[in-house]
């Protein structure tokens, strides 16, 4: 029997649907029965993981993890997250589940380590950033991460939750170009999209910069984890 993966979405909901057509589009299969099955569950009562890390806002993990056994009472396998702030609070979630839970960042950096990768730019919300949940996984990795400026992070808080969270598509993007260039001019060699809204925003907005999407190296992360087989062109 083939194993299944299980999503702990609603952070977004956009990013949660985001995951799940990735996962789908990269397995290798030619019939509906060669796919992988998936469970989801969209907790959108799951509380802002900025607010609660730099605000002391209400406490996200108490419905992280309903959602975390609810996923393995339906049989989930593993299960993984789409939202990358959210993994600030990855070990207080794991001890209540018996089954493996993906590390979306940890994954990323990874992925970047072998593809020979020596500086990059991150672009995520402001609790990621200050959090240091990825500069700690980059860091055993040997890579070195540059962040945009207080000024443009603006504009990059600005374009997530001002832009897709808001289902807004006439957001300026001067401000989030800018932010990009900068990080470029410190000698990033790719950008990192460190918030599950921001491939959405790329595919949304069509932008064309050279970047390392944390949510495709989970999806075919998760894929391969359940025995099934990720298409040769997707590159992760």
């Amino acid at each position: 029997m083939k194993k299944t993966i299980g999503i702990l979405g609603g952070m977004g909901p956009l990013a949660t649907c985001d995951l799940f057509h990735k996962i789908v589009d990269i397995t290798d299969a030619a019939c509906d029965q060669e796919h992988v099955r998936v469970c989801i569950d969209s907790n959108t009562e799951i509380a802002d993981r900025t607010k609660a890390i730099l605000e002391g806002g209400k406490d996200p993990v108490p419905e992280m993890v309903k959602s975390a056994v609810r996923l393995q009472g339906m049989g989930a396998d593993v299960l993984i997250m789409p939202c990358n702030t959210a993994h600030y609070f990855y070990d207080r979630i794991a001890p209540f589940i018996d089954i493996p839970m993906l590390h979306m960042i940890r994954e990323t950096a990874k992925t970047v380590k072998t593809r020979g990768l020596t500086k990059v730019g991150l672009l995520a919300t402001d609790g990621t950033c200050r959090s240091g949940v990825y500069k700690t996984a980059f860091d055993a990795e040997g890579v070195e991460m540059c962040m945009p400026s207080p000024e443009r992070q603006q504009a990059v808080m600005d374009v997530i939750y001002k832009g897709v969270k808001a289902g807004n598509l006439s957001i300026d993007l001067t401000g989030f170009y800018a932010a990009m260039d900068e990080l470029f001019d410190q000698g990033a060699e790719v950008l990192i999209l460190g918030c599950t809204e921001l491939p959405v925003a790329f595919d949304l907005f069509h932008i064309d910069k050279p970047s390392i999407d944390p949510t495709m190296v989970l999806a075919a992360a998760a894929v391969r984890f359940v025995g099934a087989s990720v298409k040769e062109s997707v590159g992760y």
